[in-house]
């Protein structure tokens, strides 16, 4: 079975809880806290799963370690193709991928946990600051999201079309996310459509933080 190194929050692993429940592919989840114990990722034991010592991880069926959140989507794809998590034409896969990245690329990696506590902690911004400086990048990245979805007319229940992809596996946690910090949403319609759309369905609820065996460590 699949073991997925996972901590509630992480919203890489809300991704990949999302492919995972998607394909139906039954795994092991062994959480691992960023802020217990000083940081359970930061420990020497599971350094020898991920070297960045981040989550999520995934060790395959047959022992192999995978790390970032899209590698494993995109190994999960490959191995489990239906139900897909990618459109059927290169370019709505393209595009897919263009929102996907832009979250997974652009956003996510200058305001996850330990991006901002070193903007407190060693840099010595106050909390205040280290808001400002999320609410500014979170913004950047739906605005230009909300103009592709706008761009592109969409008009599907999801993303692209009407079934989730990689573009809303990546869109959703970060939308959580926002809402958890009070960002607000009133200019990204499409986004929200889309958003409370997605957390109707099974494989997302699933997924989300709170149902998780370890929310609230």
């Amino acid at each position: 079975m699949i073991t997925l190194y996972d901590y509630f929050r992480s919203s890489a692993a809300f991704r990949v809880r999302i492919a995972l429940n998607i394909k139906d592919i039954a795994y092991t989840a062994i959480p691992i806290s960023l802020v217990n114990n000083g940081g359970e990722h930061l420990k020497e034991e599971y350094s020898e799963i991920n070297s960045q010592h981040l989550v999520p991880s995934l060790v395959t069926e047959d022992n192999h370690i995978l790390t970032q959140s899209l590698a494993i989507i995109a190994y999960l794809e490959e191995t489990h193709p239906q139900p897909s998590v990618m459109p059927t034409t290169a370019l709505l896969r393209a595009k897919a991928r263009e929102i996907a990245m832009i979250i997974a690329c652009d956003t996510h990696p200058i305001n996850n946990m330990r991006v901002l506590k070193y903007v407190t902690n060693i840099l010595h911004h106050s909390e205040e600051e280290k808001m400002a400086w999320y609410f500014h990048w979170v913004n950047e990245s739906f605005d230009a999201i909300e103009s592709i979805l706008q761009r592109d007319n969409t008009k599907g229940k999801c993303c692209i079309g009407e079934t989730p992809t990689l573009a809303d596996l990546c869109l959703i946690p970060q939308v959580y996310n926002a809402r958890r910090f009070n960002i607000p949403m009133d200019n990204y319609p499409k986004i929200i459509k889309i958003a409370d759309y997605c957390l109707t369905l099974p494989a997302f609820i699933k997924a989300l933080p709170e149902n998780q065996a370890d929310a609230g460590s």
